[in-house]
């Protein structure tokens, strides 16, 4: 039997470890294209367990502490102090770049979360297929949205706000993303069609995890069509149905973080590293506390599961990566879009400033975040395991 806690700690490392290696390889393959000098590329942090240089003079080294990486280009002065150095890695500082490849070296982090996400839904896709499923109300809860708007149970919920509803998460996904926000939702009741509006409200309560967030919620059960079939794909449909997946993705994070920003939606629906690790941890012993399935199984299960969260968490970290704030990828754009513009670089008194307003505000960000992860985990009472 496989401990469960190495396994944790195993998946919470290729969850992250993959997620920002694939964004740092961005940032290490658009400045290569460009011809600038790397100093290093790392994966972990801390000290080298295993370091080694190539042609070019770049470190390659495997650090101690295996979360994240980063990849570190070679500036002027640094240049300049190595002019003499014959194993100083070659190519031009960063500093001398133009602002327009500096704008594309600091997107390229952000676009390969993307094309990492779009390749593991088109991966998905392509084994597994998607389901499509007839959606039906199984339960409403009393004095509830779902009940007051007169949905009933054996209503199949078609479409909703337009869009076709092929399985119970496309439904759950568009009551999360829509607190107090109306929901247009086409059910079938007895060969009948009609519309229903429901209005979803955000409350305290369990998600598919386990754990106690705020959610929104129409108060209905769903039972889905035992012969529900799978819409299977081709190599091409796969990786365009994966990129379009992507896509999804990133509407529903633009449509989050704008409910978030108007105040519809819990700052403490975003989460952080210890959410992430949180959510790894109820996935392992969910899938590993099921001794009548055989562990081969099990651990397939559990493979593809976490690739699909690493999915997410893949667009998640591409996306708040290009919030304009100076210690992110979206504000180096900023600071170099300046630079493009007025045709000198932003005086460094108000980069400075700006770059400790940006620290500030991005450390309130993870203490608030992770103030609401550790409670989700249940540490303090309010989560469950």
């Amino acid at each position: 039997m496989i401990s469960q806690g190495p396994l944790f700690i195993a998946c919470l490392v290729f969850l992250m470890g993959i997620v920002i290696v694939v964004h740092e390889l961005g940032h290490y393959f658009a400045g290569r294209w460009f011809n600038v000098a790397v100093e290093s590329f790392a994966v972990g942090f801390g000290k080298p367990m295993v370091e080694v240089r190539d042609k070019r003079g770049t470190r390659w080294r495997l650090n101690w502490i295996p979360l994240g990486g980063f990849v570190a280009f070679v500036d002027k002065q640094s240049a300049e102090d190595a002019v003499d150095d014959e194993h100083a890695p070659k190519g031009l500082p960063f500093d001398d770049v133009g602002p327009l490849k500096k704008i594309v070296i600091s997107l390229a982090g952000p676009f390969a979360n993307f094309v990492l996400a779009a390749f593991i839904f088109a991966l998905s896709i392509g084994v597994h297929g998607v389901a499509v499923q007839t959606v039906t109300v199984a339960t409403t809860l009393p004095d509830m949205p779902a009940a007051r708007a007169g949905l009933l149970v054996g209503d199949h919920i078609v479409a909703i706000n337009g869009k076709t509803i092929n399985n119970t998460s496309d439904v759950t996904v568009a009551v999360l993303l829509s607190p107090n926000k109306p929901l247009e939702m086409l059910v079938a009741r007895q060969g009948n069609e009609q519309v229903v509006f429901v209005t979803p409200v955000e409350i305290v309560r369990e998600n598919e995890f386990g754990q106690v967030v705020p959610q929104s919620t129409i108060g209905i059960g769903m039972a889905r069509s035992q012969t529900g079939e799978r819409q299977r794909f081709g190599p091409i449909e796969s990786a365009v149905a994966g990129v379009q997946q992507t896509g999804v993705a990133i509407d529903r994070t633009v449509t989050m973080l704008g409910s978030i920003v108007t105040g519809n939606m819990s700052f403490h629906t975003l989460s952080g590293p210890v959410g992430v690790g949180d959510v790894s941890r109820r996935i392992v012993n969910t899938v590993m506390d099921n001794p009548q399935v055989p562990l081969f199984d099990r651990l397939e299960h559990l493979f593809w599961v976490l690739l699909s969260l690493c999915a997410a968490i893949s667009v998640g970290v591409g996306f708040f990566n290009l919030l304009p704030l100076p210690v992110l990828d979206g504000g180096r754009v900023v600071f170099h879009a300046y630079e493009a513009l007025i045709g000198s670089k932003m005086p460094s008194q108000i980069e400075a400033m700006a770059l400790r307003v940006g620290v500030l505000v991005l450390v309130a960000m993870v203490i608030v975040i992770t103030w609401g992860d550790i409670l989700e985990t249940g540490v303090f009472g309010r989560g469950s395991s």
